[in-house]
């Protein structure tokens, strides 16, 4: 016991372990930011997972063909963008079940992307970090916030303006009333799929950035197991943040912090075992979930199809 809290404290008290934390974190906030934005619409988009997958994959082609990030960047958004356009337009305007189309979409571009980085085999690198001046240099989480590379302070910007998209515009409040009560947002002449389908394509975008943060500023390289399940956890952010925005972020925090302890104990000299340590961000999300998510009400349409003229 006293080892287990030793380790611990040597956890809390590197930098390294700060940095990969938020690293993590921002990974999981890039797909759990449009994921809750999709989800307030009604929508339960399992297809995070194969949109970041794509991400990185386009991502790292399109810097292995330009030398640029901004443009791999850009790649892994389109990637994210299609992904999203296949799970909007199969499950809101064909009749097809969205988790059908979801599961559909993960196993399809896993195999898709396995087999085009064995035939492509692109090469990446490490985006720089960017220093901020004077906030990278407070203690502990200075770097960890305001030392990282480019891609990642994206994040920062995209949380304030998923809030604002949401709750501060009229398609917001269309977005809202189509996941709460979508006949008489129906009714009131919203059209219901069409902002359902547009909630996804959001969570594409950022996904699909979110991807290319992976690749090419996280990991530095493209496999097809670089996501490794993490879309599945940053779909349980937003169930274990209640559906709000700021339990979303606390949610990719915590389980950013779960993923960085397991990477950290090693590098500090810690011998536990393997596969403890690698189930462990997925043991805290089963455990968060089933402590938070009775607690909490989603929108009361979530997952049910429109249909105009069925309750």
């Amino acid at each position: 016991m006293s080892s287990f809290v030793g380790a611990i404290g040597d956890v809390l008290s590197s930098d390294a372990a700060y940095i990969s934390a938020i690293s993590f974190a921002a990974l999981l906030g890039f797909g759990a930011v449009g994921e809750w934005v999709a989800e307030k619409s009604g929508t339960l988009n399992i297809s995070i997972e194969a949109m970041l997958l794509a991400g990185a994959f386009a991502a790292a082609v399109g810097y292995d063909l330009t030398s640029n990030l901004a443009v791999g960047a850009v790649f892994g958004i389109v990637a994210g963008m299609a992904v999203a356009s296949a799970q909007a337009e199969l499950s809101h305007r064909l009749p097809a079940d969205q988790f059908v189309v979801g599961l559909a979409l993960n196993i399809l571009v896993l195999g898709l992307a396995g087999f085009l980085d064995g035939e492509l085999e692109p090469v990446t690198r490490r985006a720089p970090r960017v220093e901020i001046p004077l906030l990278s240099d407070i203690p502990l989480v200075g770097d960890a916030f305001f030392g990282q590379p480019w891609l990642l302070y994206l994040v920062y910007a995209f949380v304030p303006m998923a809030w604002w998209l949401v709750y501060r515009t009229r398609w917001g409040l269309e977005v809202r009333a189509a996941g709460e009560n979508p006949q008489s947002a129906d009714v009131s002449g919203i059209r219901v799929n069409l902002r359902r389908r547009q909630s996804i394509y959001v969570a594409g975008l950022t996904s699909g950035l979110g991807g290319a943060y992976l690749s090419l500023a996280l990991v530095g390289s493209f496999e097809d197991s670089i996501v490794g399940g993490r879309g599945f956890i940053a779909i349980a952010a937003v169930i274990f943040g209640g559906w709000t925005l700021r339990g979303t972020v606390a949610g990719c925090l915590l389980f950013g912090s779960v993923l960085s302890f397991r990477l950290s104990l090693p590098v500090l000299g810690y011998n536990l075992n393997n596969e403890l340590l690698t189930s462990l961000p997925f043991i805290a999300t089963i455990v968060g979930m089933a402590l938070f998510a009775h607690r909490v009400r989603p929108p009361a349409a979530l997952a049910r199809p429109f249909i105009r003229g069925l309750q």
